[in-house]
């Protein structure tokens, strides 16, 4: 039983690359047990290719017929989505693109790590193996960190959010620019009551997701698509 919404389109952007991506991918890949970065979560920003992945998806964006354009766009607070979709607005505006109404809403926040925000795999196993263990019994779509949320958690405030834009938007075709775990969760409540715990393995940086609506659900057509990237050349 499909979420009831009434949105004519639903296109849901994970941000570009961020500098945690890269440092995190490094730190799994050579076993380092270091801390990586200070500050907060919110505050990560774009790696070098994570900019030319949002100017990327902004050149697509540009290249959309008026027909199929957002209506309305939707961003995560957190710096590496603001900021894909700054470089996505700079990237499209030289063809003459004219922006839609966007909007920041805090719902769409990227999964909350309580104590272990911005630690890697690693660093949680050396600092914390007993809770790494919980996670590895738990599963990763439940588990929920001390102080932190589990993905079944951001479903619910992403199907919350989802239920505003029925009530406001609907008819509307509407872009979401967010993070891995909101375009997963996004996926999983529009599926509605009953539907099967879906995979947690996250969607590329800068990668395309879209719903198309009937008027009163939305069905997924694309997910996970990066086929606008394939001009970028390898950092």
């Amino acid at each position: 039983m499909a979420l009831r919404c009434g949105l004519a389109e639903l296109t849901a952007i994970r941000h570009g690359q961020s500098t945690a991506n890269v440092l995190f991918a490094e730190a799994v890949k050579t076993g380092s047990t270091d801390v990586l970065l200070e500050g907060g979560d919110a505050q990560v920003p774009l790696s070098g290719l994570g900019r030319q992945q949002a100017q990327a998806a902004g050149r697509w964006l540009a290249a959309l017929r008026p027909a199929d354009s957002p209506e309305l766009v939707l961003c995560s607070p957190y710096q590496r989505a603001l900021e894909t979709w700054d470089r996505m607005l700079t990237a499209a505006r030289e063809t003459g693109y004219t922006p839609p109404l966007t909007l920041v809403d805090e719902r769409l926040r990227d999964r909350e790590m309580g104590i272990f925000e911005l630690l890697h795999p690693t660093a949680i196993e050396a600092q914390a193996p007993h809770e790494a263990a919980r996670r590895e019994r738990t599963g990763e779509w439940y588990y929920r960190p001390p102080g932190g949320e589990s993905l079944a958690d951001v479903t619910v405030r992403t199907r919350d959010c989802l239920r505003d834009l029925h009530d406001s938007a609907t008819g509307q075709r509407a872009m979401v620019i967010a993070h891995d775990a909101v375009v997963v969760a996004i996926r999983h409540a529009l599926a509605g009551l009953g539907s099967p715990t879906p995979d947690a393995s996250p969607v590329p940086n800068a990668s395309i997701s879209h719903w198309a609506g009937d008027g009163t659900h939305l069905r997924l057509t694309d997910y996970g698509t990066t086929t606008h990237l394939t001009e970028l050349s390898p950092p």
